[in-house]
């Protein structure tokens, strides 16, 4: 197996984890009575995120760990995505 595959497969598996961290948000958001728009969700994630960011430090004092989950793994996607194509 070619490394850069081994990049993109990082690449793809980081995009799954980031919109496994955007579900866990949405669904917060939506528990505390923001509406959610699910049909342009992916056009909004950053919204959400803000908000996601903003009630759980006022709540808890800092931002909540499902934040710094999707932005770390969107960084690492980008990084992976960047590694594998470059070694094409």
């Amino acid at each position: 197996m070619p490394m850069s595959s081994i990049f993109i497969a990082l690449a793809l598996i980081s995009v799954l984890w980031g919109i496994v961290s955007s579900m866990v948000v949405v669904s917060y958001l939506s528990a505390r009575g923001l509406r959610i728009n699910y049909v342009f969700l992916k056009v909004l994630v950053m919204k959400y995120m803000r908000q996601y960011h903003e009630i759980t430090t006022r709540e808890k004092g800092r931002p909540g760990p499902w934040f710094y989950s999707y932005v770390i793994s969107m960084v690492l996607a980008l990084g992976f995505a960047i590694a594998g194509l470059s070694l094409r």
